[in-house]
């Protein structure tokens, strides 16, 4: 045994092995539920146990092997089972060996852990929960928390994951390399939309979420390590590092938004954005360019301009209109809206944007709403820039971006005729 670790390291070293050693179970038994049941109460033994006695030699093995043996009470308790009762006695004279051997493949057992968690049968919403609970090592009261439903709903909705799961009788394993590319989109589509949510929250009081976007760093890059040469996962990752980047400037003292063209650009973490750069400087000149790489590199012409204004603003239009080419992406257009005023007029911009009226995709969305006010400010038409400021404040749930597009619209509004106040804030 080692000496006694201070109790904010079991926490971390737990967090860390819990998929791991979910992964060998549910490998091992074939049972979602059980093999979650399972690892929770392996990880509460040690929760008690492991403060009090020291590290053993083999932390993950430990897990493994109690884990083991509780989905094997478990299964001698179902006397409907006495198959597999007889199928994981045998398998118990083995579990010593079997735990320590399986933390040969710890990194195995996540990623396939995570594939199966986002696995294309599922829906997004059904994905992310299943991925943050069972990969993430999140409790369902902290995802729940961070959608903003309440924890029996999120608890529904991961048992629904789980039970599709087991319906669909999705082997545990890593797809063929037919399979492979399909569900290695979902994958990384999965830790986009968490990552996104992370950053910028979709409702609450604060403007990102770090746990989950740390989160979505982290599992990106487990499966960059697995998969070294897929050219997306690496956009994907650059894309996630040089945007995090940013994050320390986002926000004032009181939370409020900054937005890019204001921030501190000091606060950026340029550790974090040159590792980005070099991520997708080495995977651009691989070919087969997709929609992450180019974010990625659309984010990276951002991060290395010193000034807002030295911003190389017809690079990123000449990416988007790239991007624009390989995804239906609304959020594509919206940006590239935004690109073609900067470099084209405010004019141009809004044309583009009014292509986007009578896609029922994003036609509600607030920042279609937020863009259109700010390029109708640079176009000199500051009352309809108010209205559309306060129309966008009206759509969306975050707290700090709400604020802000009514600040902006106050900040018009005060300088406009008191006979064109109307309506305004």
């Amino acid at each position: 045994m080692t000496t006694r670790p201070l109790e904010p390291a079991i926490e971390h070293l737990l967090r860390e092995l819990t998929p791991q050693v979910l992964g060998s179970v549910v490998r091992r038994f074939r049972d979602f539920a059980a093999a979650e049941d399972a690892v929770q109460e392996a990880s509460l033994a040690a929760a008690t146990q492991w403060p009090r006695d020291g590290l053993p030699e083999n932390p993950r093995a430990w897990l493994t092997q109690v884990a083991f043996r509780r989905v094997t009470d478990h299964i001698r308790s179902e006397s409907a089972r006495r198959r597999r009762e007889s199928e994981a006695a045998f398998e118990m004279e083995q579990v010593a060996p079997a735990a320590a051997a399986a933390s040969e493949s710890d990194e195995d057992d996540t990623l396939i852990l995570l594939f199966m968690c986002c696995h294309p049968a599922l829906t997004p919403a059904s994905a992310i929960a299943l991925t943050l609970r069972a990969v993430g090592g999140l409790t369902t009261a902290e995802i729940a928390h961070a959608f903003l439903v309440p924890e029996a709903t999120m608890a529904q909705r991961i048992s629904r994951a789980k039970q599709s799961i087991k319906d669909s009788d999705i082997p545990f394993q890593l797809p063929t390399s037919g399979e492979r590319s399909q569900r290695l989109r979902a994958v990384l589509h999965v830790l986009y939309l968490i990552f996104n949510e992370g950053y910028t929250s979709s409702a609450g009081p604060q403007l990102r979420r770090a746990d989950l976007s740390v989160e979505a760093v982290r599992l990106t890059r487990i499966v960059q390590q697995r998969q070294p040469n897929d050219t997306e996962v690496a956009g994907l990752l650059a894309l996630m590092l040089l945007t995090d980047a940013r994050r320390l400037a986002r926000t004032g003292e009181g939370g409020e938004l900054i937005p890019l063209a204001q921030q501190d650009r000091t606060l950026w973490d340029r550790q974090q954005i040159a590792e980005g750069v070099a991520l997708l400087s080495a995977t651009l000149p691989k070919g087969a360019v997709g929609p992450y790489q180019l974010q990625a590199a659309i984010a990276a012409v951002h991060d290395e301009a010193a000034t807002a204004e030295a911003t190389d603003w017809p690079q990123i239009l000449a990416l988007y209109n790239l991007l624009k080419g390989m995804s239906d992406n609304p959020m594509v257009a919206l940006n590239r809206a935004i690109a073609e005023a900067m470099v084209h007029g405010a004019t141009k911009g809004l044309e583009l944007l009014d292509a986007l009226k009578d896609d029922p995709r994003i036609a509600e969305h607030h920042r279609v709403d937020a863009v259109r006010a700010h390029l109708l400010e640079l176009a000199g038409d500051e009352n309809g820039a108010v209205k559309h400021y306060q129309a966008a404040a009206g759509k969306t749930g975050s707290l700090p971006e709400r604020n802000y597009l009514l600040a902006q619209a106050a900040r018009l509004s005060s300088k406009l005729p008191a006979t064109n106040r109307k309506g305004s804030v």
